[in-house]
């Protein structure tokens, strides 16, 4: 049972002296959470009031379900622009039809990452590599950012995701800006940078809109034409069944696909640095999906768009030393007091104070140093970056994240057709077998004898550039040439048209006079090696531990000692 409600093994250990932690720092993420998530849902395209709807439930779920004890789980600015970017483009005539598909986009993101926990296909988040995620993640904070332009100038602009479409949009507009608008935001905007530089520990989220409501209610800036959230529902959402149909279900899956691998990279990353910190593990990666998609799935019942972990309140919750899932609680407890007595103080609220709490928060989405890194030292991943980066500002979010994903898949396919091809010889005064590339002249060559090591598995992909490689340098060795070792230390795997390859020149080498070696195979590419047919043309003579035993076989032919047979030939293979 513990596995499936983990509450049940850290509720058990739970000590009064975490009490107080978890309160101090569920009420500071909870004075976090509020108006980040007001600010999240206008990236959403959803009325202020959703985005504390969807700090309700998920919260209370996630505190039973979830595995890691800092992880704060809420409205983020990544998934609402891409509920934004889902939705607009299903050209949705009325905001209640656009609120009722957010609901239900939730309700499937949760289905289908609660599907893939039960599975446990946790892994395929690991087709999101960094460069992609890091291009990605760059490209859809400056749509963020842009996004917010007409909140901050205090004008209606016409809503994309594209980039460049924002900024003429923007452009278009600019000559009707409202400068106490354009006043209010960039005052918000200064006030947190300050505030986080001098003092990480300050509310500056809360203390610029209380600033901006006092603002707009005692200088009376709403008749200067300045925008305010307005009325907020007061109350708990009520109970109510997604709109499911097949219909909403085939236009939002690719969305909702994204949605879920991506809500789930996020927990899962933020949540590994927290422990790295730590130095204490506690999550389960498929349990992580079963609880986010949980999560998601009950607050889908209760007017909640999609969530899942947030970096800063996360970090919040680790800083001041959050000992279990109750703070999350505590969080919650304030969200409710918030929707149940609070709403009339944010009426006052300008849209310019969240538009800046929300450039702020997502400008930091964007990382400078990983592109520079990869520039010196992975030119090829570099590319990579770049181009998720321009298509998620060009072309669009989802475009971004399925092409980035694909060319991350191409250059994975790329390098395992051609990978690394090393010739080896012994190092002067030693038994060591290394690259004659970076030992030069502290190598001694051997014409007779042409030692190889394949720096990946053999399968259909680079058998023809492994074959090529090997018999180019067999010919470059002459007439002189009388054996060839190959080094299979890095080979993991040998699929069957490789395995047929193999024999192919293994027959053809012997057809040339010279005798074929394999050296350090590890336990499943020996079974390989057996299984495949390779050892009926190799001999089991002719298999070694190590290539120094090869090369000592090679020099003066005989028997092989019984304890090197052993492990050189030890197979699962029942012909063995």
């Amino acid at each position: 049972m513990q596995r499936f409600f983990p509450f049940l093994d850290w509720g058990s250990k739970y000590q009064k002296g975490f009490f107080a932690k978890d309160l101090v720092a569920g009420l500071t993420v909870g004075i976090v959470l509020i108006p980040q998530g007001m600010a999240y849902a206008m990236i959403a395209g959803l009325p202020p009031v959703y985005g504390l709807y969807a700090s309700l439930f998920p919260l209370v779920v996630y505190l039973f379900l979830g595995t890691s004890r800092e992880l704060a789980i809420g409205p983020v600015a990544m998934d609402s622009l891409l509920v934004a970017a889902g939705l607009g483009a299903l050209a949705l005539t009325d905001v209640e039809s656009y609120i009722a598909m957010a609901i239900f986009l939730a309700f499937l993101v949760g289905a289908i990452q609660v599907l893939l926990g039960l599975f446990r296909m946790g892994f395929l988040v690991n087709f999101l590599s960094k460069p992609v995620i890091s291009g990605f993640t760059s490209g859809a904070a400056f749509i963020i950012v842009f996004s917010q332009l007409h909140h901050l100038l205090g004008v209606d602009i016409e809503k994309s995701n594209k980039f460049h479409q924002l900024i003429i949009n923007a452009f278009g507009e600019i000559h009707q800006t409202n400068g106490y608008d354009l006043a209010i935001g960039i005052v918000g905007i200064l006030i947190i940078v300050l505030i986080k530089k001098l003092n990480k520990k300050i509310p500056s989220i809360l203390l610029v809109v209380v600033l901006g409501v006092l603002a707009v209610y005692f200088l009376d800036l709403q008749s200067y034409g300045v925008r305010i959230v307005g009325e907020i529902p007061m109350g708990l959402p009520e109970f109510q069944i997604p709109d499911i149909t097949f219909k909403n279900s085939m236009d939002l899956w690719p969305i909702a696909l994204a949605l879920a691998l991506i809500g789930y990279l996020e927990a899962i990353s933020i949540g590994k640095s927290i422990e790295e910190k730590k130095d204490k593990e506690t999550i389960d990666a498929n349990q992580e999906l079963v609880a986010l998609g949980t999560s998601n799935i009950v607050g889908s019942f209760f007017q909640s768009y999609p969530v899942t972990a947030s970096f800063s309140r996360s970090a919040i919750n680790y800083e001041i030393g959050a000992k279990s899932n109750i703070s999350a609680l505590f969080s919650v407890i304030m969200v409710v007091f918030t929707l149940l007595f609070l709403t009339p103080l944010f009426y006052y609220l300008p849209n310019a104070i969240l538009a800046s709490i929300i450039m702020v928060s997502v400008i930091g989405l964007v990382d400078f140093e990983y592109p520079k890194t990869l520039w010196k030292f992975r030119k090829d991943e570099f590319v990579v970056l770049i181009c998720t980066f321009l298509i998620t500002l060009f072309i669009g979010i989802k475009e971004g994240i399925l092409i980035g994903i694909l060319f991350s898949l191409l250059l994975m396919v790329y390098r395992t057709s051609k990978p690394h091809f090393a010739i080896l010889a012994k190092i002067r005064g030693s038994d060591y077998y290394k690259n004659v590339e970076r030992f030069g002249e502290e190598i001694e060559n051997r014409d007779d004898l042409l030692i190889l090591r394949f720096d990946a598995q053999l399968y259909f992909g680079n058998k023809n550039y492994f074959k090529a490689h090997l018999l180019k340098q067999v010919n470059a060795k002459g007439d002189k040439l009388k054996g060839v070792i190959l080094n299979a230390e890095a080979i993991n795997y040998i699929d069957s048209t490789a395995a047929n390859m193999l024999i192919s020149v293994i027959n053809d080498l012997h057809g040339r006079n010279l005798q074929f070696y394999i050296a350090g195979a590890i336990g499943p590419t020996r079974d390989i090696i057996f299984s495949g047919g390779i050892i009926d043309v190799l001999r089991k003579d002719f298999l070694f531990a190590k290539t120094k035993e090869a090369v000592a076989y090679f020099d003066t032919p005989g028997v092989v000692p019984d304890f090197r047979k052993k492990i050189a030939h030890q197979s699962t293979d029942y012909r063995n």
